[in-house]
């Protein structure tokens, strides 16, 4: 619904900067719904609201980030002659963010 908005809307912010994240993993690197964590690949990071969502909805191991300009920044160049990199199935790190 946000990208039908708009990228200059607080609608589209908030869903392109938003982490979901299984409850149990947000519990185990100590934070809680609603903090900032910083989410980290091979190609960077960047900090994000955290999402806490149960198990049944997103099981512990997976996060989801919607794609957008903070997600590209967590993914490689390489193409694989798509013209579109990776954007699934990126193996990324979470940590609390800075406070």
């Amino acid at each position: 619904m946000a990208a039908n908005l708009g990228k200059d809307t607080a609608e589209y912010r908030e869903a392109t900067e938003t982490v979901e994240v299984c409850a149990e993993d947000l519990e185990a690197i100590g934070c809680r719904d609603g903090d900032q964590v910083r989410v980290t690949s091979a190609h960077g990071s960047v900090v994000l609201v955290a999402r806490a969502r149960p198990p049944a909805d997103l099981p512990p191991g997976l996060a989801f980030v919607a794609y957008g300009t903070p997600s590209s920044r967590l993914m490689g160049g390489e193409t694989h002659g798509t013209g579109m990199p990776d954007s699934k199935g990126i193996p990324v790190w979470l940590e609390p963010a800075a406070r």
